[in-house]
């Protein structure tokens, strides 16, 4: 019984089919290898891939035209865009929806999307994030996460998320909620629990963190189990980071991932933001997809080494990063990161929620990339809300309503909302369409 508890995260990945010893052990042989010949490593697992996927996958082989594995610079750069057509299409001989673990993009680059990922990839993808969260003494299997993410309001999804919760020795705190009495009610629950890190949106988590400091907080004087906490999902700010590690007490670990790839980079004890390159490959881009030299600023172009159910190859994220300058192909070192920032959501009662929580009422009506394309919320006043959005068809009066129901259950009742269909989104300079945008001072 107690090694069911000491190792209930890794029991519920083995129950669904992925192979996480399998996976942990090519990881630890992964690590065990020197600078050269991770350096060889990186280089074959990127060329086996496009291999592999030349042969089993007619998408990619359609994509890809006359394109040679051996020549990296003949690869060409996959976006988005070219991904916006029904799953089914996408995924390689001999995978289907039945034998992948199958997900969705929250859509912040302005294109949702659903993916594939096979098994082993899914099970290694969750070995290293298990790896890098041992650098600060956590373990998912039995470090309890105070999580201040979202969380579907509709029964089915919201009874799954809690019991992946459950399963995960985690408590969701809600960021739909920002308000100071709810707040408030945070700190109690974390004296009276013994929570060893917080993670989150950035964005929420810094609405949390200037609560604390009005209040003259600080957390870990609540809570004594504390020892670190990881900001996910939005670009956390230096002088944001500075007030988190202030008012929690402990470290904050910049965490940098997206739902495709999985875990991209992550902070070490010294500071330095570390590509994973055990499982990807990281190339930083110019407009006209030429590689820039280490320092300069581009595009995050990246490469999954062993997602064979679905191809993401030199595949453009849409986000704008630095490579460092002591950055080696052994160890790659992201130095910024442009993006993922997204607004402060405030409403007429005085509630105020985070900006992501416009992920979950925007996907409401998204069911599959191929009916919309792109999407954006903007607020003009308070109670004053539109969706703009570029789909094959418009919108039904169904499908509007659903909208507007979901922002009364997510914010409150009572808003406006109004929709307009559109040929293109306006772009951001990094290339993406901020999904939420807030004109309310």
């Amino acid at each position: 019984m107690k090694l069911l508890q000491l190792n209930l995260f890794d029991l519920s990945l083995k129950l669904k089919g992925f192979p996480i010893k399998k996976a942990k052990l090519a990881l630890e042989n992964i690590k065990a290898l020197n600078a050269k010949d991770k350096e060889q490593y990186v280089l074959n697992k990127r060329a086996k891939i496009v291999e592999y996927h030349l042969e089993h996958n007619p998408f990619y082989k359609s994509f890809v035209s006359n394109a040679n594995a051996k020549d990296w610079n003949s690869i060409p750069v996959l976006t988005k865009r070219n991904l916006q057509q029904p799953l089914k299409n996408r995924i390689s001989k001999g995978y289907s929806e039945k034998n992948c673990q199958i997900n969705n993009t929250s859509g912040s680059s302005g294109y949702p999307l659903s993916f594939a990922k096979d098994q082993f990839c899914h099970a290694l993808s969750w070995s290293i994030f298990m790896d890098r969260y041992s650098w600060h003494n956590l373990d998912l299997n039995t470090s309890k996460q105070a999580r201040f993410y979202g969380i579907p309001l509709d029964k089915i999804s919201y009874y799954k998320e809690r019991l992946k919760d459950k399963l995960s020795n985690r408590f969701r705190f809600s960021v739909f909620d920002m308000s100071d009495k709810q707040l408030s009610k945070n700190v109690k629950l974390f004296s009276e629990s013994n929570y060893e890190y917080l993670y989150g949106y950035s964005n929420a988590l810094s609405l949390f963190g200037k609560y604390l400091e009005r209040e003259n907080i600080v957390l870990k004087d609540k809570c004594e189990s504390l020892k670190a906490c990881i900001a996910t999902s939005e670009t956390l700010f230096e002088n944001d980071k500075k007030l988190l590690e202030k008012q929690f007490g402990v470290p904050v670990i910049n965490e940098y991932g997206c739902a495709e790839l999985g875990l991209i980079a992550f902070q070490n004890k010294k500071d330095e933001w570390l590509i994973n390159n055990d499982d990807l490959f990281v190339e930083i881009l110019d407009e006209n997809n030429i590689i820039l030299p280490l320092g300069e600023q581009g595009r995050i172009v990246i490469t999954a080494l062993y997602n064979k159910a679905h191809p993401f190859i030199r595949y453009d994220i849409g986000d704008i990063g630095t490579l460092s300058k002591q950055s080696t192909l052994s160890k790659p070192i992201l130095e910024s990161l442009a993006g993922r920032t997204n607004d402060t959501l405030n409403l007429p009662s005085g509630k105020t929620a985070a900006g992501f929580t416009m992920y979950y009422v925007t996907k409401t009506v998204i069911e599959d990339a191929s009916k919309i394309k792109e999407f954006m919320l903007e607020q003009f006043k308070l109670d004053t809300f539109k969706v703009s959005y570029v789909a094959e068809e418009a919108l039904t009066e169904a499908q509007k309503a659903t909208v507007k129901k979901a922002l009364d259950d997510y914010l409150e009742p009572g808003l406006n909302v109004s929709f307009e269909r559109k040929d293109s989104l306006e772009r951001t300079k990094s290339g993406k369409v901020k999904q939420f945008i807030s004109y309310v001072k």
